[in-house]
């Protein structure tokens, strides 16, 4: 039976990263993004990193940043994958030596085949929705119809998921795995401990 991953992104306390990772999370993501509510300076997801357990995932979110940027952070913290969440294209997010994934903001017109076409070197496709002069973490759906059979790079699926809705976005999408910050929330960057032991009860247990 496939297990549809799970990562709990916008962590940004030491307290909500272990939640995480005890209710089964598999992976734990940090924005270095500063006009985002859920920014985190690279010491405190030095503290952070530093208290997780093996087998983790540690991943750094960038939008449009600077190539030392990205990469003084990534080596400072070890990370174990990027994503990126901008307008980066394929030649910049791949001059990195580190995984990565693509995130992409969904519209209606969105070819979704084109798009991870073009990147062809990510570990697999972040879709997320589009909301205009919001670069993620918009707490919104998208038509889950527009995600294409059988595409050729694992597809991870965000926007508006929530506990109530998670199973249903899995039953349809069939996801390589779902990530959710706002979600999971008590407010922008403090994770309710509760929320998240249901959402990823919910994802463990979907059909």
């Amino acid at each position: 039976m496939f297990v549809t991953r799970i990562k709990i992104c916008g962590i940004t306390r030491v307290e909500d990263a272990m939640a995480a990772v005890e209710a089964g999370a598999d992976a734990l993501g940090f924005v270095f993004y500063k006009d985002s509510p859920r920014a985190i300076t690279i010491d405190q997801a030095k503290n952070i990193c530093q208290n997780l357990p093996p087998f983790i995932t540690s991943v750094g979110l960038f939008v449009n940043a600077s190539n030392n940027g990205v990469l003084d952070i990534a080596n400072y913290l070890h990370l174990d994958l990027l994503q990126f969440h901008g307008e980066e294209s394929a030649e910049y997010c791949e001059q990195f030596n580190y995984p990565w994934i693509k995130a992409l903001r969904v519209q209606p017109d969105t070819n979704i085949e084109m798009a991870i076409e073009s990147y062809k070197e990510s570990k697999g496709i972040l879709l997320d929705s589009y909301v205009h002069g919001v670069q993620g973490g918009t707490g919104i759906t998208f038509d889950w119809s527009l995600i294409p059979q059988n595409v050729s790079k694992p597809i991870i699926l965000a926007g508006g998921l929530t506990i109530d809705n998670v199973q249903q976005a899995i039953q349809n999408c069939r996801p390589y795995a779902v990530d959710v910050s706002g979600g999971v929330e008590l407010s922008k960057g403090i994770k309710d401990h509760d929320k998240i032991k249901r959402f990823i009860h919910n994802v463990k247990n979907s059909l």
